[in-house]
């Protein structure tokens, strides 16, 4: 069953199409992507940061090495472990990666820096989980086109920005970080499901408490497919303690909405975050004949409300945030912003309720658009 119905579908659009809106959103610039140098340990010398995070990964990437931190493309049958200090410069602004100058060394002065790293297993990984005395861990699971460095430093990026105190981890899987990969990107990320089953597994059960998880663009779809394959395996147990938000999940409507009808009701609803002008979904959607992409619902259409509020999710759409590209598809980026909105209470809306809500980014509110167009109409 469709989670809602959404007109024709674009089956005649050519594949150039998508490489000429590839083109114009910016999305083929690859230029100054950063490498796995920039995962080198920097010598601090007498330069004292000012804020280090701490981030622990788990990846189903291969070593470049035995025993070094450097990931390739390349599939493992057993995922990795390692730990990552990673400074923040203190000219640091919100939604921003300070990355090195092309040709220039890492200044932790100026720019994301490593500052210390270690190998781990996963009993290091559970064992400093357990450990940790503060709130939630939290997995965040990448998107298409990315490396292994881009995925790591965004996710400091994310943690200093929201402040939160929860144990951050990126599940990293092996993107070939490369425009035209986007097929083997899926494979890859639905390759690495199990691993993500089991590592969400593991978390609750070595925390005995709740696990944040925040996917993005095709992260969602691993994510979603982790979710679907612990309901299978029975850990009704291990769901019910995980809160999951996606942001601009790049899923087929129709796999969604079969997949939630394998998953059941969560004991928190899933959080999907929309933005009905994502470009880069727009590309997704062609390259998939057409198909609606999650990422892309439209939060104000009634039928989007009732299927949400049907299947038990809440959908919120933050088209107010300001793009930080031309994409409009990493919107979470500004995650300061998102949370201190998301966090504010409402008279109109509860957020954990299913439904279809607004997040307005102007009056730092979140209601739901249905709720206000009553009390218009109750008033006229």
């Amino acid at each position: 069953m469709r989670l809602l119905p959404f007109g024709p579908r674009r089956r005649s659009r050519a594949a150039f199409v998508a490489l000429c809106l590839l083109s114009a959103t910016g999305l083929a610039s690859c230029a100054g992507r950063p490498g796995p140098e920039t995962l080198g340990t920097v010598a601090l010398g007498d330069y004292e940061p000012t804020r280090v995070e701490t981030l622990y990964t788990v990846t189903t990437r291969d070593r470049a090495q035995p025993g070094e931190n450097v990931f390739t493309t390349t599939k493992t049958r057993e995922p990795n472990y390692a730990s990552f200090a990673v400074s923040i410069p203190p000219n640091h602004q919100p939604a921003n990666i300070e990355w090195p100058k092309p040709g220039r060394k890492v200044d932790p002065r100026t720019d994301f820096a490593v500052v210390s790293q270690s190998v781990m297993d996963r009993q290091g990984l559970l064992q400093a989980i357990r450990a940790r005395d503060a709130g939630a861990p939290v997995v965040f699971v990448h998107g298409y086109n990315y490396n292994f460095q881009e995925a790591l430093f965004r996710l400091a990026q994310l943690k200093t920005d929201s402040n939160l105190d929860g144990t951050p981890v990126l599940f990293s899987w092996p993107s070939l970080a490369a425009l035209p990969a986007y097929v083997a990107d899926k494979e890859s990320a639905t390759y690495s499901r199990d691993a993500l089953a089991d590592l969400l597994s593991d978390m609750v059960r070595a925390r005995k408490g709740d696990v944040d998880v925040f996917a993005h663009s095709m992260g969602g779809w691993l994510t979603v497919e982790a979710l679907r394959q612990l309901r299978l395996q029975g850990k009704g147990d291990v769901l019910d303690r995980l809160r999951v938000i996606m942001a601009a999940p790049d899923i087929d409507e129709d796999v969604f909405t079969a997949q939630l009808d394998v998953i059941g009701r969560m004991r928190i609803p899933i959080t999907i975050l929309v933005s009905p002008d994502d470009r880069a979904l727009q590309v997704s959607s062609i390259l998939g004949a057409g198909t609606q992409r999650v990422g892309a619902l439209d939060a104000r259409n009634p039928e989007v409300a009732e299927a949400a509020k049907r299947y038990g999710v809440t959908v919120i759409d933050i088209s107010s945030l300001e793009s930080v590209d031309a994409t409009n598809h990493n919107r979470f980026f500004d995650v300061k912003q998102l949370a201190a909105t998301l966090g504010t209470p409402t008279s109109s809306a509860t957020l954990g309720d299913a439904g279809a809500f607004v997040l307005d980014a102007a009056a730092q509110t979140v209601s739901s658009p249905f709720s206000l167009a009553a009390r218009v109409l109750r008033q006229q």
